[in-house]
């Protein structure tokens, strides 16, 4: 039968506990001089269930996709217990970018799979005066181990296909050029050029036959891997000045949701150089390379065989033609993916032949001058009129289309001279285009 003179005497409790505690501390004091603490870490890592995936900022020279992919995935999935967020304005958007910041949690729940993503840093050494970062960024995602086939094979493309709809959805062109000062060769402004396909005074066939195949080319990365292929493309456009040629890589650039990295190549100095600043570009990205024929002296491989190696014993102080054709079309034009690179030129005669075969310009495009279907297009872009509104004006300029060579460029000139009234405007255009057929006729006569 229970009796409460059973029960030891409060001091003798109190006595116990203290003792207990004593020891706890003092077996604690022992185990931490006796074992490592990283071994105790260590240890229970291997006990406990969950796995820890790390996804590194750059993977040598090159950004890391699913690094960038994460960034842009969780900064959609920020929660009111986030007591820290990173968030910036770009130039010309209408919305904030948020983005985690470092060693704040973030739980994101996966067909019932809880997976949490923590963004860390690590302090590197890198070399005096370098302009590299002194840190490198990682994520740690972790997750029960149970789950590890799901999140390799399921969760993380999910995010890579989440990240993209995001960013093509928010994303804002950008006009890259080469900038020494820069950690990657390049600087970039924001592309706020209005030209689209609907705008551009080009020939309708082969305005059509170029989307075409712009849409084609976005949509066959399947293609490109099963026939062992880089997932590139190349264009030539080449024709007059005025012609439309730099508009024209504006609409791509717009139509695509491309990056434009405009490569002059006079301000590269060598190889070596030219392969930095390709690696530097990023995927889904247009390469420009205007006026190819007068851009820098580059010899035929020909002169290269026969001038021998550089008497200095530097082969690469320089650029090549060798090394550009290495760099369009070489192991090193591999490294990335959904390329698009556009040579411009105005006389396409003058270009080695090498640089012409398919799979460096795949797709040649001439940039005429302006035809009557070009006119109609521009306009209604000028001067929002149709062809059924003003038939014989209309009528009156086709004909002098066939008679005079001008650009697109020039009849936009004066389209564009002020005058609330349509049919002065294109009174003056007839008028501007009648001196030109009489000048061609003084000229061949």
């Amino acid at each position: 039968m229970f009796s409460y003179e059973s029960l030891p005497a409060p001091k003798t409790v109190l006595s116990a506990a203290a003792s207990l505690t004593a020891s706890a501390f003092l077996f604690k004091t022992i185990a931490s001089d006796l074992i490592p603490t990283d071994y105790i870490k260590a240890l229970f890592k291997r006990l406990s269930a969950e796995l820890t995936v790390v996804i590194e900022e750059s993977d040598g020279l090159t950004p890391d996709q699913l690094f960038e992919a994460a960034n842009i995935y969780l900064g959609s999935k920020l929660s009111p217990s986030t007591h820290r967020i990173k968030v910036s304005k770009p130039e010309k958007d209408d919305e904030l970018t948020v983005k985690v910041d470092r060693n704040q949690p973030i739980i994101d729940i996966f067909q019932t799979m809880k997976c949490k993503w923590t963004l860390q840093t690590e302090r590197i050494e890198v070399p005096a005066n370098s302009n590299a970062r002194s840190e490198l960024r990682f994520f740690e995602l972790s997750f029960h181990k149970k789950h590890k086939e799901t999140v390799l094979k399921q969760y993380l493309p999910y995010v890579l296909k989440k990240a993209k709809e995001i960013k093509d959805e928010k994303k804002t062109v950008k006009l890259h050029t080469v900038d020494y000062n820069g950690t990657d060769y390049w600087g970039s402004v924001v592309l706020n050029h209005p030209a689209t396909f609907e705008t551009m005074a080009m020939d309708p066939n082969k305005k059509v036959e170029l989307l075409e195949d712009l849409d084609m080319f976005v949509n066959r990365k399947d293609y490109y891997r099963r026939v062992g292929k880089a997932w590139k493309r190349g264009y030539l456009f080449y024709g007059p000045p005025g012609t439309g040629k730099s508009s024209l890589v504006a609409a791509m650039a717009n139509h695509l949701k491309f990056d434009v990295y405009d490569l002059d190549l006079k301000e590269v100095q060598c190889n070596s150089d030219l392969r930095r600043l390709l690696i530097g570009t990023k995927n889904r990205s247009i390469l420009v390379i205007e006026d190819i024929d007068c851009n820098i002296g580059l010899q035929s491989r020909e002169s290269e065989k026969e001038e021998g190696p550089n008497p200095n014993g530097d082969d690469d102080d320089k650029i090549t033609l060798s090394g550009l054709l290495n760099f369009v079309d070489g192991l090193w034009s591999s490294c990335g993916d959904e390329r698009i690179i556009v040579f411009t030129t105005n006389h396409k005669e003058r270009l080695d032949a090498a640089l012409l075969r398919p799979g460096r310009m795949d797709v040649q495009v001439e940039m005429s001058y302006c035809s009557y279907g070009g006119f109609k297009v521009l306009a209604s872009t000028y001067l929002q009129v149709k062809e059924e509104e003003k038939m014989e004006l209309f009528g009156e300029i086709e004909e002098l289309l066939k008679k005079v060579e001008v650009t697109p460029a020039e009849i936009a000139g004066e389209l564009m001279k002020k005058s609330d009234d349509v049919e002065i405007v294109l009174g003056n255009l007839i008028q501007w285009l009648r001196m030109k057929e009489e000048s061609v006729l003084l000229t061949t006569n």
